[in-house]
């Protein structure tokens, strides 16, 4: 979708910042990233390319042989539970509706299908938070067959959708909110270090007149445009921050937003 941003910020700037939500004990590894910053990417991929093809498109299959889009979709849902409660530790509650025939699910309302897979990819969010360090030689093998299968579904996707004449999300032209004026003082309000985790955070400074941020682990300094005075974008990543003030106006915290999910970060005094 577009250039890997890793060569910008070593360790996935954006993925140092799941370390914030449940890892307050021990840091990820820098693999442990890597499986993450690819499971947001293709999870949010196909979230989008599934809410993108028109429901009356949902029963189509380029042979009769094939798998239609509705049954891809409830596939992946069910797929999604199964592996990511393997390295997750806690099985999703299955319900009669998903006891069902998945010829019938396939054939459910696309509103309902997508919604199931937003859910099942939450799911698996919540299950790699819990991955930690120690058990990553036990779990390996279950986090490559989740990645390997969202990556192979979503070339299947995408190739249905060139099919039907529809651009697929990776191949989607970034399109920038407008860039404002923000005044100096309130970007200087701005600076300053924001904790994540243990070991891991960001560092905000202001340079030529603009807001530069980085991670503390070394990484190059990338540029935070102006959407507004409080909202911010990077170009070299599909990344937004938000900075949070409190009562007395002052900056307590951001908040980086990748992929569909918050990650919250709290200023350092």
């Amino acid at each position: 979708m577009r250039s890997r941003w890793l060569m910008v910020l070593p360790f996935a700037l954006a993925r140092v910042l799941t370390a914030q939500s449940s890892r307050t004990v021990e840091a990820p590894t820098p693999v442990m990233l890597e499986f993450e910053m690819f499971a947001d990417l293709y999870g949010t991929r196909l979230v989008a390319a599934f809410d993108s093809i028109p429901a009356a498109k949902y029963d189509f299959r380029p042979t009769p042989v094939e798998q239609s889009v509705g049954y891809i979709a409830q596939h992946l849902e069910d797929a999604n539970y199964t592996l990511c409660g393997r390295f997750g530790g806690v099985q999703h509650p299955r319900t009669a509706k998903d006891e069902l025939p998945d010829t019938v699910k396939a054939r459910w309302p696309k509103d309902t299908l997508v919604a199931r897979l937003r859910a099942s990819a939450r799911f698996c969010d919540r299950a790699l938070d819990r991955v930690t360090p120690a058990s990553m030689a036990n779990v390996t093998g279950s986090l490559l067959a989740y990645e390997t299968d969202q990556a192979e579904h979503y070339s299947q996707i995408s190739v249905y959708m060139r099919l039907l004449g529809l651009v697929p999300p990776s191949a989607l032209t970034r399109v920038f909110p407008p860039v404002v004026a923000v005044d100096h003082a309130t970007l200087q309000g701005d600076t300053g270090t924001y904790a994540l985790a243990k070991g891991l955070g960001l560092v905000v400074t202001l340079r030529d007149s603009a807001l530069w941020i980085r991670s503390t682990n070394a990484g190059a300094a990338v540029r935070l445009w102006p959407s507004s005075p409080t909202e911010f974008f990077i170009r070299e990543i599909d990344a937004e921050v938000s900075f949070r003030r409190g009562e007395d106006g002052r900056v307590s915290g951001l908040t980086f937003r990748e992929y569909g999910r918050d990650h919250p970060a709290v200023r350092v005094p």
